[in-house]
């Protein structure tokens, strides 16, 4: 777990030595040649700038083990921070549709440069490159911050890529497409926001572990014969794992050592799966 959480910071450091270099880069290209695209990726750079920040802060508050006053853990920091990335992501998305918007219906004249061709194109190697990478961490670790900043650099290449093209079609005097593509940008970072903003919310209004996860824990239950049912299932995220309350039903004549015996090793079985944080067993006689 310690491991999980190093990568993440170092993923989260990447990602902002990145989109500060590109911000400062891009920054005086879009002002002076008023591109609306450009202007949206600039903007686009800054509010990543606050996601890396949020995801190198929330990962290390995550990274606490336990105490008396947070008996699981400090987990659902990485859900908080990353509900404060979605929702800087949906304010500045939603203040660019709206200047893009006016941009289209009152006109806007781009003044080219090849500084802006350049700029798409180093934003566009830089973003591949740490897009790669936190994918790749990303399916080892399954961390929710390394998932937000993974689509938030794959968005950028497309993004950019789209500037590109917005661009280019300037140099044949079509400027409507720069307030059109800028306005598309944005509604993106929107939509991607709002998805970030729903799997946080439900993670910190403890949404139940999913059915295959559970149908597993049942297996488990199930597989041992002195357990004649389960009568209840339960859980409550603590970060990304999960804290499993699970209720039995045994023999009435089993002694409190076998059973207890019995659940103790359900338990360990149960807390080997990736996804449980601590399993807990009650144990109570069939009838």
């Amino acid at each position: 777990m310690e491991e999980r959480y190093k990568v993440t910071q170092k993923a989260g450091m990447y990602g902002m030595i990145g989109n500060i270099f590109l911000l400062a880069f891009k920054a005086g290209v879009a002002f002076t040649s008023r591109s609306q695209a450009m202007i949206a990726d600039c903007i686009n750079s800054a509010g990543d700038i606050f996601a890396s920040l949020m995801t190198a802060i929330g990962n290390k508050i995550a990274s606490a083990p336990g105490d008396e006053d947070h008996n699981f853990g400090h987990g659902k920091a990485e859900y908080i921070f990353s509900l404060f990335i979605a929702i800087s992501m949906i304010v500045v998305s939603i203040k660019t549709i709206i200047d893009a918007v006016v941009t289209l219906f009152k006109g806007n004249d781009i003044v080219f440069s090849w500084w802006l061709i350049a700029v798409c194109i180093i934003t566009i190697t830089t973003k591949l490159g740490l897009y790669i990478y936190t994918r790749a961490m990303y399916k080892k670790y399954n961390n929710i911050l390394l998932e937000a900043s993974m689509q938030d650099h794959r968005n950028d290449c497309v993004i950019t890529t789209f500037t590109l093209i917005s661009i280019l079609l300037s140099l044949k005097g079509i400027n409507w497409f720069d307030s059109v593509v800028g306005i598309c940008i944005s509604a993106w970072i929107c939509k991607i926001g709002i998805e970030i903003f729903m799997e946080s919310y439900n993670i910190l209004m403890d949404k139940s572990i999913d059915e295959n996860t559970k149908d597993v824990i049942l297996d488990l239950a199930r597989a041992y014969k002195a357990i004649k049912a389960v009568n209840n299932i339960s859980s409550a995220p603590v970060g990304y794992q999960y804290v499993i309350f699970l209720t039995i039903a045994v023999d009435g004549g089993m002694t409190t050592i076998e059973s207890h015996k019995l659940a103790d090793n359900l338990e360990k079985n149960i807390a080997e799966l990736d996804k449980v944080y601590k399993a807990i067993v009650h144990v109570e006689p069939y009838l």
